[in-house]
């Protein structure tokens, strides 16, 4: 079982939902059904909560699949929980090409989801943040309005300016204990995609700057924030592209032992490139940058 939030209107596309969080779980049984606040509440009292979310152009299905099977790979300590987000990310039209204007809509997730933490997770022992390509946005815009401090954050692929951590999202950088980065400069979505989505964005929305690069291509740019734990940049040999992250595999994914950390050099991948290999190691990575 996974405990989802859900801020989304609709299965696919649509916009916020103007009820406000949802609550909700998929069973073993993959039936995805809303859950009392109460129960919620019960399930998080106590323990170390992990939430967290996926990126742009996925849609409710995917977003649960993803989550609940990375969720699935990460080693918690019983003392902790994983609980997914969802929000609506995923493109309307032209397959993507409205990338532009969904940092307005990560943005307002991200308005959406604090009060709802701060008003439900006061029982919690913690709150840490994981994300996964444009849900760094909707994390960083949560925590930077949020009225308690946030444990941990790991940032996977980040589609957001790689200079956010000390300039737009400063605040939100000030309020987390410690924040960690996967990036791969082997990511195409980033080199590629993320500098022309800025330069159109540029143009038809203020406040986002031009032809920045992407902090989930080459790691977050210097000077560092103080709380940024290193090494972060994925070995070129690994060709670790954007959607490897939160991958599903059908073949049995091998769980890799922690603590996992980005090695040095251009060692062979992890559990020698079988299928599945990279979704172990970012949920490897997240647990033991967790603990």
């Amino acid at each position: 079982m996974t405990l989802f939030l859900d801020v989304r209107a609709q299965a696919v596309g649509g916009d916020l939902a103007t009820s406000g969080v949802a609550v909700n779980q998929q069973t073993d049984a993959g039936d995805y059904l809303s859950v009392t606040l109460g129960a919620f509440q019960a399930a998080i009292r106590g323990r170390h909560v992990l939430i967290g979310t996926h990126g742009f152009n996925v849609d409710r299905a995917d977003g649960i699949a993803c989550l609940a099977n990375w969720g699935s790979l990460l080693q918690l300590p019983d003392s902790s929980i994983f609980v997914g987000l969802l929000w609506p990310g995923d493109s309307v039209w032209a397959h993507g090409l409205d990338y532009p204007e969904e940092p307005k809509i990560a943005d307002e997730a991200g308005a959406l989801i604090a009060p709802f933490v701060d008003a439900n997770f006061a029982n919690a022992a913690s709150v840490s943040f994981s994300s996964h390509s444009l849900g760094a946005r909707v994390v960083l815009k949560t925590i930077s309005q949020l009225n308690r401090p946030v444990r941990r954050v790991t940032i996977m692929a980040g589609a957001i300016d790689d200079n956010c951590l000390d300039s737009e999202f400063s605040d939100a950088a000030q309020n987390i204990g410690t924040i960690s980065a996967l990036s791969s400069s082997m990511d195409e979505v980033l080199k590629l995609a993320f500098p022309i989505g800025n330069f159109i964005a540029g143009i038809i929305a203020e406040g986002h700057p031009w032809w920045r690069a992407a902090l989930g291509h080459c790691g977050p740019a210097k000077p560092w924030v103080a709380n940024l734990e290193a090494p972060f940049e994925i070995p070129n040999n690994w060709n670790y592209q954007h959607g490897d992250y939160l991958h599903i595999d059908p073949a049995p994914v091998p769980v890799l032992p922690i603590p996992t950390e980005v090695p040095a050099g251009c060692p062979d991948p992890p559990a020698c490139g079988a299928p599945g290999w990279q979704e172990a190691f970012s949920s490897a990575f997240a647990s033991t940058r967790f603990r």
